[in-house]
């Protein structure tokens, strides 16, 4: 027999070998479990992909929520503030109306008095002048008592 055979009759006799000791059965075993293995990975993975999706998604959401939340808030907000700022606009109106007519009302008071002293001062003068001009024509002892009492007369009417 030549070297030839001898590869022949040795490669035989190794699968032979192999063959017994259930060798090729053993690799296809390791490779299916490799397999399931490498599967069960990527179903994992998927699984995980898909729940950091939805993860994503829900912040998401909840992001754009908080944001019209928050938009929500400021709009709130500002109407608050031009509602706080017209009611002060109309209490700092009313106040200055209030204001204005207290000073009227004041002013025409002061007006009313210095009129009634005016009046006051100008009957006490005419009275005042009217006595003196009686006592100078009339120089007699009845005749003053019916100049005084005419002056009261006069002094109660005016004032």
């Amino acid at each position: 027999m030549g070297a030839e055979e001898w590869v022949l009759v040795s490669f035989v006799l190794f699968i032979l070998v192999l063959v017994y000791y259930k060798i090729p059965a053993k690799i296809a075993e390791a490779l299916d479990n490799r397999a399931a293995k490498i599967k069960a990975e990527l179903d994992e993975a998927r699984r995980l992909k898909e729940d950091a999706q939805a993860i994503l998604a829900d912040y998401q959401r909840k992001r754009q929520e908080a944001e019209k939340e928050a938009e929500e808030i400021v709009a709130q907000a500002r109407r608050e503030t031009e509602l706080m700022a017209e009611e002060t606009r109309k209490s700092l109106s009313e106040m200055v109306e209030r204001r204005t007519k207290l000073a009227e009302d004041k002013i025409s008071r002061a007006e009313e008095q210095a009129l009634d002293e005016v009046r006051t001062r100008a009957v006490d003068v005419a009275i005042g002048a009217a006595r003196d001009l009686l006592a100078e024509k009339t120089k007699g002892g009845t005749s003053a008592a019916l100049i005084e009492k005419s002056i009261e007369d006069l002094r109660a009417k005016f004032n």
